[in-house]
């Protein structure tokens, strides 16, 4: 056990000096005085406890009798009884540690030598930095044995992703707990957004997907939100996702948001999880809406020289865009997760896509149990990065049976927690689709006819159906659909056009 000396009065308060930290003579930062004084406003305070309870545990303690004092005195104060020398000299009598330190006389030392209750916070934020950074030393102890130890069934790659995710579970503790706020605090967030949303003209205080119909009906991608886009197979999701991504990274500009703070202050940097197609196939899909040709031609090879001029063009006006992919295949949520949060510490990132949900994978055996965990995890990650996170899902065969094939919040696949975890549903229906499958054979002159008759207003057209909005109505939005370059687009309405041919 680490020696401490005893307490012959009142303890020196802390200072820099007091952090030991020659780590080249084996000695681990730590700081007993400060723990000594902190336990001691603990035993004198009940109310210290509850001020430093959502900081540190009784493992950021580095003695050992610190951490068992700690952890039988916040077991006490969660059952409302007292923690003080006396009480805590019944548990700790047989304890060898204590008795090393002079029994329940250390104790009692503790309570004489303690902090007033207002410096608590700042001692147990020290006491947990210590701990952080012992950590940090352990884990690059661990990282240099593993690779210095050539061991076939280690491959360098492996201890690479392992000790990433060791550093992300590390950088990322204790930063979750952010505990309740005042409604003065709430209510002038709530403010904020609702000026952001007038000094644009009582337009969005969202980012806009450049889709003026759905930016009107949903106002724009909210920060927080998890926005499910589901739809059957061949519907567009993922061409109405790359749209989206495309519009958002194409109109980014960076500068003074109005809440002080550098950022977007329009478009946004997009976060893409490919789950399902490889980096190389979304890019073309980009450049194919971008440049304005075939996404088949591109993928051919078939062009003429004009269209590949567009084409390079096209892909150097998109070089600035920021807009990053990771096609990496069945991702394990807390990894998206840990992934999306690298993304927003080394580029930022204002909007997150992922292609597509089901594709993910979670902890759990049972798949609807899975993919509940992933829906809340998805949920998570919005909130706790403050984006919206835009993720893709299929949906149940069950559409198909039906004579009226769009798509309902019933039909959305394998987990009834998509829906709840959801602030908004939309659902991506071509009737289109349908209707050119019913194509009677060439020799049915006039089911030919009417056939046609009946395509004709469909063509070119999409819906998408917000069946679920937290914060808007529901609804239908139509849009465009040019196939050939896989692109939704703004849908001009009849009185437009009779506007547009007067002038």
């Amino acid at each position: 056990m680490n020696e401490i000396s005893t307490i012959p009065g009142n303890l020196p308060a802390p200072s820099d000096n007091g952090a030991l930290n020659d780590t080249m003579q084996g000695i681990l930062p730590h700081h007993i005085e400060a723990e000594q004084q902190l336990l001691g406003a603990i035993l004198t305070n009940n109310d210290v406890y509850d001020r430093v309870a959502s900081i540190i545990t009784a493992t950021h303690f580095y003695e050992p009798v610190h951490q068992r004092i700690y952890e039988i005195a916040a077991a006490r104060i969660a059952k409302n009884a007292l923690a003080s020398p006396v009480t805590l000299k019944a548990f700790m009598e047989d304890d060898e540690g204590l008795k090393e330190l002079g029994g329940a006389a250390y104790l009692a030392r503790l309570a004489g030598a303690a902090i007033s209750s207002f410096a608590a916070r700042d001692y147990a934020q020290m006491i947990y930095d210590l701990a952080i950074r012992r950590e940090l030393i352990r884990l690059g102890e661990d990282i240099s044995a593993k690779a210095a130890k050539v061991d076939i069934s280690s491959e360098p790659k492996e201890q690479i992703v392992e000790a990433e995710q060791q550093l992300y579970k590390l950088g990322e503790a204790g930063q979750a707990d952010t505990g309740f706020q005042s409604f003065l605090k709430a209510v002038t967030g709530a403010v904020q957004n609702a000026n952001a949303a007038y000094e644009r003209g009582g337009g969005m205080a969202g980012v806009s997907t450049g889709l003026i119909d759905l930016d009107k009906k949903m106002g724009g991608l909210h920060p927080s939100d998890l926005i499910i886009l589901a739809g059957r197979p061949s519907m567009g999701k993922t061409s109405l996702a790359t749209n989206i991504a495309f519009n958002v990274a194409k109109a980014y500009k960076r500068g003074l948001k109005p809440d002080g703070t550098e950022g977007a202050v329009d478009g946004g940097v997009v976060g893409f999880f490919s789950l399902e197609m490889s980096a190389e196939q979304l890019a073309s899909r980009i450049l194919a809406e971008a440049a304005e040709i075939s996404s088949h031609k591109i993928r051919q090879g078939d062009m003429d020289e004009s269209e590949f001029r567009r084409l390079v063009q096209a892909a150097k006006d998109l070089e600035a865009c920021p807009l990053y992919i990771d096609d990496t295949p069945a991702l394990p949520i807390s990894q998206l997760a840990a992934r999306a949060r690298r993304l927003k510490r080394t580029h930022g990132l204002d909007v997150l896509i992922i292609d597509y949900l089901q594709l993910c994978r979670g902890t759990a055996e049972n798949r609807v149990n899975e993919i509940g965990e992933i829906s809340m995890g998805m949920k998570a990650i919005a909130k706790e990065l403050n984006i919206p996170v835009i993720a893709l899902s299929q949906l149940s065969r069950q559409v198909e049976n039906r004579d009226d094939k769009r798509p309902q919040l019933s039909d959305l696949r394998e987990s009834g927690s998509i829906e709840q975890d959801a602030d908004v549903v939309m659902f991506v229906y071509r009737e289109e689709y349908y209707k050119e499958r019913e194509k009677p054979g060439d020799h049915e002159l006039d089911k030919i006819a009417l056939w046609q008759e009946e395509m004709a207003p469909l063509y070119g057209k999409a819906e998408v159906i917000l069946g679920k909005q937290r914060h808007g109505p529901i609804g239908i939005v139509d849009l465009s659909f040019e196939a050939k370059y896989t692109r939704f687009g703004n849908l001009v309405k009849d009185y437009q056009q009779g506007h547009e041919q007067a002038f």
